[in-house]
Parts: C-alpha cells; sequence; structure tokens
C-alpha cells in the first residue's frame, strides 16, 4: 500500500460540489450516505434513481422530459431517458453562474497572441457560426469536420455544429493524410474546416499540401472553410470559404435544436494500430451527464474555477475538457509543443491564467521528475486546487513528485478511462485520500471489477477490468455498422453482457485501483501475469534510459517464453554490458526475477500512436514474423519509420543468427 499523501480536510463536505450533491440526496430523496463508498454502491445498484438524480441535481435543460431514466438495463442496448429531447450545446452555453462580461475561454498557444472570449463573447461566436453553417446546407445529422488544434475556433465550431444537431468530428493537424481520411472516409462529414498550419514551438508547419489531399479524398465535402492560422494573411484554400465568412455578421438568433438523447453529438476514433480507427459515435444526453457528474462531484469544478487540460483535438480529453463551462468553469485552451522552450511552459501557463485544476498526462509528469523540474520554483501555482494525470498509469514516484515539487494542498487525481466512453471510470473524488501510485476510486455510476481467469470478480488480486452495468456515455454504437457486430465484438466477446475494457486493473478492499497496463500486451512469466507499466516505471527511472518498450514471446510448449526489452538511451549512450547488468539488477531488485529480460537491444525510438500511446501488440507481432505493414497501420502512428528496426530483428532472429543490437 502507498503512502497517504494527501487527506481531505474536515470540513470537505462543507466545501465541495459533492457535499453539496449529498445533502441534495438528503432533502429530495432522502437519501442518507455515511461515505463514498456507500454513495458510489448506491450508484451502481439504483441506477434509476442514480441517474435520474444527475438529471435533477445539474437541472438539465430539456424540450420535452423523459418518460423514464432507464427502460432496457443490458449491455449492449441499454435505452437512456426515452422521450426526452435536448442539446448539448444548450447546456454548455448556459453556463452556471457566470456573468455575460466573465471569460469563460482562455486560450493560448505558440501560433498567435492570447485569445479570451467572456461568456457573452462565446455565445455570440456560436450563434454567427451556426447561422454560417446553415448557409451551407447543413441540417441535424449533418457531418462537420475540423482539421483543426486546440484554439477558441474549433471549440465554438463544434458547439455550433451540436446546436443545429449535425455530428462533429476533429482531428488535430499533425495528423497526417492517411490518418485523417481512414477516420472521415468512414462518416463522409459535408464540411471541412481546417486550419492552414500551425507553429510547433519555434517551427512552423505547413498543412495546405495535406488539406489538399484531405479535400481530394473526400467526395462527400460540399464546402470546405479555412482557418488562416500559421499566416493570418493568408487567403482561404481554392474554392473555400474564409472563417470570418462563416463567422459572419447575421440577425439569426441563437437557437438550439432539440433532439433525443442518443442522437449522435460527435464521433471520436479509436487509434487504429490495427486496422481502420473505429469511428464511436457518442450522444448529446449521455456526454452531457457523464461530464457534468464528473466535472463537478469528482474534479469539485463550479464557477469559481480554471480548467486547463492539456490535450490535442485528437485526444478524448479536449471533448472532456470542452464541457467544463456546463458547469460554471472556465476552460484554458493550449496550442503548442509542451516542452517549448522547456517543460515549465504548461506550469507557467497554469500560474498566468489562474488555472485551479491542471490536467495532463503521466508521461509529461514523468519528465518534469526526470528533469529535475520544480514547478512551484519557477510559477506561482497557488490557485492550484487539483492535479489530474491520465494517458497511463502514473506510479507512486510520480504521486510523491507532484506533492513534493508541485504543491502539498492539492489533490492529485489519477484517472483512467477512454475514447470509448469520453470519461474516466476510476479516479479521484474530494471525499477520499490520495495514496501513492493509487486511483482513489471507482467513479459514481461506474461498476468497474477485476475479473479472474474464470470470470468471477476479485479484490486483491490483478484481474481484467469490466464494467458489469450500463453507463449513459457508452457509446450510442459505432459509425455505419447497422446490426451493432463491430460494437459487440469491440467490448462484448469475452464476457457476454459485460463491457471487457482490455485493461488489467487491482482493486483493493477499500476501493483504490492500480491499473498494470493493457491485457492485450501482458507479460506472462511462468504463468503469473505481469503488467507493463511498473516494467516501465523501473527501466525509465533510470538516468540512462529515454524511453522504452517489453514483450513477451510465448513459448509454443509452455516454456516461460522470451521477454525482450528495447530501450532508447539518452544522447550519445550506447548500450554496453554495464548497462545491461544495471537494467536487469533495477528491475530484480524493484520487481523480481521474473522481470529480468532475456535481451535488451537499443532502438532509435519506441514505436506510438498518434497520441502518444506505446505500441507493444504490433511489436510482438512483427518479431513474431507478421509483415510490418499488416502489423500496424502506419498512419495511425506518430513515427512509422520506428517499427523498422523491430523487422530487422526478427528477420535475423528468424535466420536463427546470433540476436544482436536492434
Amino acid at each position: 500500500m502507498g503512502d497517504m499523501l494527501w487527506a481531505p480536510p474536515a470540513d470537505v463536505r462543507e466545501r465541495s460540489r459533492i457535499g453539496a450533491y449529498l445533502r441534495w440526496l438528503r432533502e429530495h430523496r432522502g437519501l442518507d450516505f455515511a461515505d463514498y463508498d456507500a454513495l458510489w454502491r448506491w450508484s451502481v445498484t439504483d441506477l434509476d434513481a442514480f441517474w435520474r438524480s444527475i438529471w435533477d441535481h445539474f437541472d438539465v435543460l430539456s424540450h420535452t422530459p423523459p418518460t423514464a431514466t432507464l427502460t432496457r438495463r443490458e449491455m449492449p442496448g441499454a435505452r437512456w431517458f426515452p422521450g426526452a429531447t435536448l442539446n448539448y450545446a444548450e447546456n454548455v452555453l448556459r453556463m452556471p453562474g457566470r456573468g455575460d462580461d466573465e471569460p469563460v475561454v482562455i486560450a493560448q498557444g505558440q501560433t498567435r497572441p492570447p485569445v479570451v472570449l467572456t461568456a457573452a463573447g462565446l455565445r455570440e461566436q456560436v450563434r454567427r457560426v451556426a447561422a454560417g453553417l446553415r448557409r451551407l446546407g447543413v441540417r441535424a445529422g449533418d457531418r462537420v469536420a475540423a482539421y483543426a488544434p486546440n484554439i477558441p475556433e474549433t471549440y465554438v465550431l463544434m458547439l455550433a455544429t451540436a446546436s443545429l444537431g449535425a455530428v462533429f468530428s476533429s482531428c488535430a493537424p499533425e495528423f497526417g493524410t492517411r490518418s485523417v481520411t481512414d477516420r472521415w472516409q468512414q462518416i463522409e462529414p459535408s464540411v471541412l474546416v481546417a486550419v492552414d498550419g500551425y507553429r510547433y514551438g519555434d517551427k512552423p508547419v505547413d498543412r495546405r499540401a495535406e488539406v489538399a489531399a484531405i479535400r481530394a479524398a473526400l467526395p462527400s465535402l460540399r464546402h470546405t472553410v479555412g482557418i488562416a492560422y500559421l499566416d493570418p494573411a493568408g487567403a482561404p484554400p481554392q474554392g473555400a470559404i474564409s472563417w470570418p465568412d462563416l463567422a459572419a455578421a447575421t440577425d439569426e438568433p441563437l437557437t438550439f435544436t432539440p433532439v433525443p438523447f442518443d442522437h449522435p453529438l460527435y464521433v471520436l476514433y479509436s487509434s487504429g494500430t490495427t486496422g481502420l480507427p473505429k469511428p464511436i459515435v457518442h450522444g448529446h444526453g449521455g456526454i452531457l451527464l457523464e461530464h457534468l457528474k464528473m466535472l463537478a462531484l469528482h474534479h469539485d469544478l463550479g464557477p469559481a474555477d480554471r480548467f486547463f487540460w492539456f490535450t490535442t483535438t485528437g485526444w478524448m480529453m479536449w471533448n472532456f475538457l470542452a464541457s467544463g463551462p456546463a458547469v460554471g468553469a472556465t476552460i484554458v485552451l493550449f496550442d503548442g509543443n509542451p516542452g517549448h522552450p522547456d517543460l515549465g511552459v504548461l506550469w507557467r501557463l497554469a500560474a498566468e491564467t489562474g488555472t485551479t485544476y491542471l490536467g495532463t498526462s503521466a508521461p509529461f509528469l514523468l519528465a518534469c521528475r526526470k528533469a529535475g523540474l520544480v514547478p512551484r520554483e519557477i510559477a506561482d501555482l497557488s490557485a492550484l486546487r487539483g492535479v489530474g494525470s491520465t494517458g497511463a498509469p502514473l506510479p507512486a514516484e510520480g504521486f510523491t513528485w507532484v506533492y513534493e515539487n508541485v504543491g502539498d494542498a492539492l489533490q492529485l487525481q489519477s484517472l483512467s478511462g477512454g475514447t470509448d466512453v469520453c470519461t474516466g471510470f476510476v479516479g479521484g473524488v474530494p471525499l477520499l485520500a490520495v495514496y501513492a501510485g493509487e486511483i482513489a476510486c471507482r467513479a459514481l455510476g461506474a461498476k468497474v471489477e477485476a475479473r479472474s481467469a474464470d470470470g468471477t470478480p476479485v479484490i486483491g488480486h490483478l484481474g481484467e477490468l469490466v464494467i458489469t452495468e450500463p453507463m449513459p456515455s457508452m457509446p450510442v454504437g459505432f459509425w455505419n455498422d447497422p446490426d451493432g457486430s463491430r460494437y459487440r465484438e469491440a467490448y462484448f466477446d469475452v464476457y457476454p453482457g459485460v463491457w471487457r475494457h482490455g485493461d488489467w486493473i487491482t482493486v483493493n478492499e477499500r476501493g483504490g485501483c492500480v491499473i498494470t497496463g493493457r491485457s492485450d500486451a501482458t507479460l506472462n512469466r511462468g504463468g503469473v501475469r505481469l503488467g507493463t507499466a511498473e516494467f516501465y516505471s523501473v527501466v525509465e527511472g533510470l538516468d540512462d534510459v529515454v524511453d522504452s518498450v517489453v514483450v513477451h514471446l510465448e513459448d509454443d510448449h509452455g516454456g516461460a517464453g522470451e521477454l525482450l526489452l528495447f530501450v532508447v538511451l539518452a544522447e550519445g549512450r550506447e548500450l554496453d554490458d554495464d548497462l545491461r547488468r544495471k537494467i536487469c539488477r533495477e528491475l530484480r531488485t524493484a520487481l523480481s526475477p521474473r522481470h529480468v529480460p532475456d535481451e535488451i537491444h537499443q532502438v532509435r525510438a519506441v514505436p506510438r500512436t498518434l497520441s502518444a500511446k506505446k505500441l507493444e501488440v504490433p511489436v510482438k507481432k512483427i518479431l513474431t514474423g507478421t509483415p510490418v505493414e499488416s502489423a500496424a497501420a502506419q498512419g495511425a502512428m506518430a513515427n512509422p519509420d520506428s517499427l523498422s528496426a523491430f523487422a530487422a530483428l526478427a528477420q535475423r532472429r528468424a535466420a536463427h543468427d546470433q540476436p544482436a543490437s536492434a
């Protein structure tokens, strides 16, 4: 068990939004809960009462009320809030507790000066852009695609699209042409909004050629809108209109098309490393309720808060951040390189904007730790109450680093979830203490369990992460999957009627969780399953190692198999026997003899997805003889060239040569 690093203040129930919710439950529902565990158990048992309480407590704006809360309690196929009509954008733009002149969007980046939108300014921009989309013929159900970064225009476009009942989809402009067309050819957008380029640090990146190629590959497009972002004086692409034309002055009022609860809001995508990216459709109502619950009750955000999550428009955390104003919070958008001019840039931005909740990724926090950064010495972080970490498991030393170097009074919330549910289903909550290396709880309404190999739930032991009750933000379905077969196959094939997420998790006696990596990347040594997360924590904790990837190749005859470790080393460092011995010694001491690799190879780069996740499975496939082009969709990768070293090693192994450095 990790050390306790933070405990809730004695008056947490008086000061937090979840405390106000507990009082509301007592007053309006006659329900009293002694602690978070009791509240969580009720929330995953009486699904009707819990989710209806979220609707009522947050006073969801609807055009017609629901006739029930949940009519089919099954997965897939749960039917939430039938009869209700509402609009996500209307609920976000309500911005409870905020005056017209208060800032609700603060945007900074490396391409242009900062932009601030007030509540009135945001509504006005959405009104104009919605009118512009209407002029282009956009109707409910049409798809609007954004090849644009984390800037106010993208945010305004998403809300304007949603206000019409049209369907939004974004790709970050660092995505290559193939990655984008693999996604958008599936959903056939009628309108494309695209930037001309952007700056990453001090480097200009021109994307005009990519935009032209994307347009040519999408026969469904009726209109293209150009945002002159890199070159403000630049003209829009040929045959396109400019963003100012789209957002021109108009007398049309801001209206919201009422849509059913499960009407498509936006399409997000799986990483697409082993085939076409899966087009995951999320609905207006499910996303709204889930984000109201998480942002207010778990992250404790409200009208006094400034909420900053470092993300691109190609990651679901952008969609999560986008809901901030629905609970009254101001959102902080950043577009650029988080390491330029140094790793202090996000911390300084948090100080400058008065950020109260800063979200980032575990790899970023660990990079700051490795660089010896002390954020509280370079930035005034006194306003910071919360730090969020996701994208990969945060090891205990990452927790300790935050409390020693960022602030000892804040709450660090490590969370995990996915694009599939557009939220975290395990995370933190103001009512519970923070323990090093541990995710504090299973989120309200998320019946997360660890399952052993025979399918029984286990406590205190590693198991497969499953969700055994439906959640409103589970996908409406996959795009163009009329019989639901692709959707069923993705989550419900292993345990019928139960969502299998694909992670290893341990849930302890007090409800805390530790995620130890993807279950498809498990290291199985002599029947003992080892997660990859703790492995990386040890190896990348060494000064000489910049990055690493580990795979286990099974033995067809039931032996221990081979454990292969690949390391990216600091500049100028070569892998020698001394370093090999040091790595093995660290793994043996910190973890166990089973974790000691059979071979260690030096590579130039670890293969990663566009959202920076390590690609263990394609590496394993290549090493077991799968051709590179079949092992991973190159367009879904940040660095497809990185696979060639593994292919070369596979060839050498196949030829029975003595394995040499890759």
